[in-house]
């Protein structure tokens, strides 16, 4: 068994769990920016501007209905450069699609009224939007953007079918050194930990920052 998590061996599947965070955050970061613009589009386009919001829902029935790893393996192989970026493009392509219906889902809960009542004090469209419509809906959907990333967090394992090194695609290769069952279940439950308490750790984090900034009277 020692051998197995040999020093050598943990540092390189930490190695693993290092590109697994950055890719995770990346991709967070990077969805919710274009998540936000696509609900935005889906939801506040009309008239002339009506086909962005065409197609703002195109793209997201589109990638919500298909699976993830398609994705990953499609764009690996139509397109040249780093594993890494394109891997980072894959999941960002399809989790802004999600994150799209979180936002959206959280502009629609705000009382009517709230573009009305701003433009009244002389506020534009964007300066509602910034200042007092997204200002409300991230703290109403903060639950459902923490089950997503952690969603983000657990799928980067289907990095590993493009030969991309993060965590389950590092662990597999040390797999390889393992002898009998036993210590194949201590590799496999170590991978299991890591991902539970990068997972949990984040938890903590945002529903201590969602307790600390919940809107008054909301049970969320």
């Amino acid at each position: 068994m020692s051998e197995l998590f040999s020093k050598a061996n943990i540092l390189f599947m930490l190695d693993g769990l290092k590109l697994t965070i950055i890719i995770s955050l990346t991709t967070i970061i990077l969805s919710i920016i274009f998540g936000s613009i696509l609900a935005v589009m889906r939801n506040y386009c009309e008239g002339k501007l009506r086909f962005l919001s065409l197609f703002a829902t195109v793209y997201i029935e589109l990638f919500r209905c298909t699976p993830n790893v398609l994705w990953i393996l499609m764009l690996r192989f139509a397109m040249k450069g780093s594993a890494v970026y394109v891997g980072i493009l894959s999941f960002t392509l399809f989790t802004s699609a999600v994150v799209a219906e979180i936002v959206r889902g959280g502009l629609n809960s705000l009382p009517k009224g709230q573009f009305e009542s701003a433009s009244a004090q002389g506020f534009n469209f964007f300066q509602t939007l910034f200042f007092t419509v997204f200002h409300k809906t991230f703290r109403i959907i903060i639950p459902a953007l923490l089950s997503q990333m952690t969603t983000i967090i657990k799928d980067t394992s289907y990095l590993k079918a493009v030969d991309i090194q993060e965590l389950m695609r590092n662990s597999s290769v040390v797999l390889g050194s393992a002898r009998g069952v036993a210590q194949i279940i201590a590799l496999y439950g170590f991978v299991l930990l890591t991902y539970f308490a990068l997972n949990f750790l984040l938890s903590c984090i945002v529903r201590e920052y969602h307790r600390r900034i919940r809107l008054p009277g909301s049970s969320l």
